[in-house]
């Protein structure tokens, strides 16, 4: 498709254009640009493509900070102003209300930006691996038509030729050599097997850089193997960080090998080239799968945990607890979420969804009661211990349905809630969670969302009992499309 305009920004980091009543969603290009598009799905109301040739570029455009944009599948929105992306993510925020929620709504408040927009991650996880995702620079370009100077991005086919290819010809990728032979880093978007070899990565402050850095030459050096996900060999598979504004740092080597003689060099080797990391572990899976939940991480050296902060409140984080990507943001969602719930020290609190029990222990102080309830049971002891370190005895924490676990009895025991906080997965609530939500009928609800689409469902179904009073999204990830957003509800 020639010479279209790029009209608009759309979901999941990609533009939106329209051609003969046709929208066609276009990746890597922002609103103002106008481009030849190459499509790759095309339905009868819509089609899904990738520039080919830019004929005019957006005045909106700026220059990506990071030299892998394009090839890594995160930071979609480097090429826009971070202004501009929150202006969008606001934008985002409101058509989901309204075109999903179907309910009135108040006026939505200026979404909360990101005090830094770059190294904001206190967790990531880099991936090693034998098979190099090929950048877009270094594929030879083919022009469909020479005459009128089309360039044919050939990087996108040929991965979509891989991955249909690979279950038939395991052999055309030979083992790789020198460098070659092992890589460090992130996927490449939408494959399984292809990794970009990360030089440097903006997500997070060092030492994340020196530590992947240091386990891939080690390795290299060492003639230590790098994980082959298509065959599921290989020694070495992941390491994940966690970066703590305390200071501490965790790093968790996860090797797919149970071989002492290879491991224990490189931990040791690791913890003396990079004397920040506090605590080291290290995780041996074994599987096919790069899920660690089933798993028990052993401690090599420090206390098998890190503390982070949130305001005055400590939180302990072991390898596979879950918290708050992104600390300062964290505890500014936490912020509006208190605000929201309107507490005197009077009210019970219901946090569902709780997870390690870090929103309700945020609001506690401000409260009579916390009561939170998780289906994760590991997550639950998380919380109980979260709650002892911050010395709330009376905050109690269940593992279970909630639907299930809510009955008259749990209510003579700890009281009907007067507010209640929930905080779902991108899902949403399931149905039966939102009927018990109003079969409860508290006052206040505070709803916390990760994905406005989802909660707009169930803002809908809600409806029947509350009307929504207060909305107020807060930017976690600068540069990609993802946004949370806070609802406050009051009874009718």
């Amino acid at each position: 498709m020639e010479k279209l305009l790029i009209e608009d920004f759309a979901a999941e980091g990609r533009s939106l254009a329209r051609w003969n009543g046709k929208v066609v969603f276009v990746e890597r290009t922002v609103p103002g640009d106008v481009a030849d598009v190459f499509l790759f799905k095309n339905k009868k109301d819509w089609a899904e493509g990738f520039p080919v040739t830019f004929h005019e570029l957006s005045p909106q455009r700026v220059t990506p900070f990071c030299s892998h944009f394009g090839d890594c599948g995160g930071c979609q929105w480097q090429t826009v102003s971070y202004e501009q992306q929150l202006q969008f993510k606001q934008q985002q925020v409101q058509d989901a209300l309204q075109r999903i929620g179907k309910v009135p709504l108040p006026v939505i408040m200026p979404i909360i930006g990101a005090r830094e927009d770059r190294y904001y991650r206190n967790k990531l996880e880099y991936t090693f691996g034998v098979h190099r995702y090929i950048p877009e620079s270094e594929f030879k370009k083919t022009s469909p038509n020479p005459s009128e100077g089309g360039v044919l991005d050939t990087g996108y086919i040929t991965d979509q030729i891989d991955k249909k290819t690979f279950a038939l010809s395991e052999s055309k990728n030979p083992p790789l050599e020198g460098r070659e032979a092992g890589v460090a880093g992130f996927h490449a978007k939408g494959l399984f097997d292809k990794i970009v070899d990360i030089d440097r990565c903006y997500l997070q402050k060092e030492p994340s850089n020196l530590i992947r850095d240091t386990i891939r030459d080690y390795a290299l050096a060492n003639g230590l193997s790098f994980y082959d996900v298509r065959r599921h060999t290989g020694f070495l598979r992941n390491v994940q960080l966690r970066i703590c504004t305390t200071g501490e740092v965790m790093a968790n080597v996860i090797v797919g090998e149970d071989v002492p003689e290879k491991l224990l060099p490189l931990l040791k080797h690791l913890q003396q080239a990079v004397p920040s990391i506090t605590t080291l572990v290290y995780t041996i899976n074994t599987k096919k799968n790069d899920s660690l939940q089933d798993l028990e991480p052993v401690t090599y050296s420090g206390k098998g945990y890190v503390i982070e902060k949130l305001e005055d409140f400590q939180f302990k984080i072991g390898p596979k607890s879950f918290f708050q990507t992104n600390t300062y943001q964290g505890e500014r969602l936490y912020q509006v979420t208190r605000e929201f719930a309107e507490l005197t020290g009077k009210e019970i609190v219901y946090d569902l969804y709780c997870g390690t029990g870090s929103i309700g222990i945020f609001v506690s102080k401000q409260a009579k009661k916390i009561v939170g309830v998780e289906m994760i049971e590991a997550a639950i002891e998380d919380a109980k211990e979260n709650a002892a370190m911050n010395n709330l005895p009376d905050a109690a924490f269940y593992a279970g349905d909630v639907t299930k676990i809510c009955d008259d009895d749990f209510f003579s025991l700890h009281g009907r809630p007067d507010v209640i906080i929930t905080d779902p997965p991108r899902a949403g609530m399931h149905e039966k969670l939102v009927r018990k939500i109003l079969d409860i009928a508290a006052p206040t609800v505070v709803y916390v969302s990760c994905n406005p689409a989802t909660q707009a469902r169930d803002l809908n179904l809600l409806g029947e009992k509350y009307d929504v009073t207060r909305i107020q999204p807060v930017d976690m990830f600068p540069h990609t499309h993802h946004i949370e957003n806070v609802v406050q509800l009051k009874l009718k």
